[in-house]
């Protein structure tokens, strides 16, 4: 188990928690984007900030067969590629950093995705999120990214207090292991969407409740 300073209760209670979601979603999860190429997946991870993956995949699916090249992207006119992903939300900024984001990958890297997530965060338009779907789904190294739904699992879960998604990401490093990184992104997004929803979480259902925080003081109250 990763980190220093956790309680033997707690590493067990982490452990469980662990072992019940390998057991139900498996470890072999897959993005939730569609792409067929690295940049493809750069740019579908940068279209899908405040924007669900659903509508991303619906977007890209058009949006790949129009731009089929890097070069495509780094040289669109500006409105018409605001016009193709308009339904993404916030479209203006992503259009600008799509554009700027493929122009520096064509001129600095050669047309490759960089692997270091330092190189990464320096593009247009990606931060830790983007850069930690990349090097999970490309490049196999462990990462955590941290998406609303890992967010707020992970706080109903107890395994963090924090809010700010960098600060979630270093502690979910700390208490999970680096084995458990990618896995846990896929399956907690899984959860969040199926049983752990941001308005009606399902916790009669949840298969977690006896290691959540959360689950167990809203099932608890209600069966009082």
């Amino acid at each position: 188990m990763a980190g220093t300073g956790i309680s033997k209760k707690e590493k067990v209670r982490i452990q469980n928690i662990i072992s019940s979601l390998n057991r139900v979603y498996g470890t072999e999860g897959r993005c939730f984007l569609n792409y067929e190429t690295p940049w493809q997946l750069l740019i579908a991870t940068i279209l899908s900030a405040q924007c669900t993956d659903e509508r991303v995949n619906q977007v890209t699916d058009k949006l790949f067969k129009k731009y089929t090249r890097l070069e495509d992207f780094a040289y669109a006119d500006i409105r018409e590629l605001e016009r193709d992903i308009h339904s993404t939300g916030f479209y203006r900024n992503k259009a600008k950093n799509i554009i700027a984001c493929a122009h520096r990958l064509l001129t600095e890297y050669n047309g490759i995705v960089p692997k270091e997530i330092e190189e990464l965060t320096s593009l247009a338009g990606v931060g830790r999120k983007t850069a930690n779907v990349i090097r999970g789904n490309i490049y196999n190294e462990p990462s955590i990214v941290v998406d609303t739904h890992v967010k707020r699992v992970s706080n109903r879960l107890g395994l963090t207090k924090e809010e700010d998604p960098v600060k979630i990401e270093f502690e979910l490093m700390k208490k999970l292991p680096r084995e458990q990184w990618i896995p846990y992104n896929i399956q907690i997004i899984t959860h969040g969407r199926s049983i752990c929803n941001a308005r009606n979480p399902k916790c009669e259902q949840c298969f977690l409740r006896e290691y959540c925080t959360y689950g167990m003081k809203i099932y608890g109250a209600k069966n009082k």
